[in-house]
């Protein structure tokens, strides 16, 4: 998978299965239940989630999950989505909406200075300071997946090595 080429932060792959949704769900279970500590397993219904072992995980590690669709024929549909693992992409995303709060707030009292003609330079430029976060936020979150390329790379050749076996 190409992960330099993407704008978004979350990657997502598809793949298509001539094998039904049982029977690949079952692959996934023998992996579990053989112990291998490569990689860490979670299976809930039709879905499924890849995470680095803990003594290889980082703050950037990566996760996957995956979700088992059904399709006629006995065929079977994954969708695929990697990520940041759920507390630091909970953090990102309270710090977009603080960030996003601030600049509605100022760009709230600088209307109304405008409107009751009182200087409103302050209030421009915390608002010029949020965007400059904002962008600053994205940056930060493009490195981060950057330095979970590696580990991203051995989640995808694990899903697929369990997927031949």
């Amino acid at each position: 998978m190409d992960t330099h080429n993407e704008i978004r932060l979350r990657l997502r792959f598809y793949k298509d299965l001539n094998e039904p949704v049982n029977a690949v769900r079952q692959k996934f279970e023998n992996y579990k239940n053989n112990g291998t500590e490569d990689c860490h397993l979670k299976i809930k219904h039709n879905h499924i989630w890849m995470n680095i072992p803990d003594g290889k995980r980082e703050y950037w590690s990566p996760h996957l999950h995956l979700e088992l669709e059904p399709k006629e024929n006995n065929e079977t549909h994954i969708r695929g989505l990697f990520g940041p693992e759920p507390t630091l992409w909970t953090l990102f995303m309270f710090l977009h909406f603080l960030v996003a709060g601030i600049f509605l707030i100022f760009g709230a009292i600088a209307y109304s200075n405008y409107v009751l003609k009182q200087p409103t330079t302050m209030n421009l430029i915390v608002m010029l300071m949020m965007v400059i976060v904002w962008f600053l936020l994205y940056f930060i979150a493009k490195q981060i997946r950057f330095k979970g390329n590696g580990q991203m790379n051995e989640l995808e050749g694990k899903f697929l090595e369990i997927l031949e076996s």
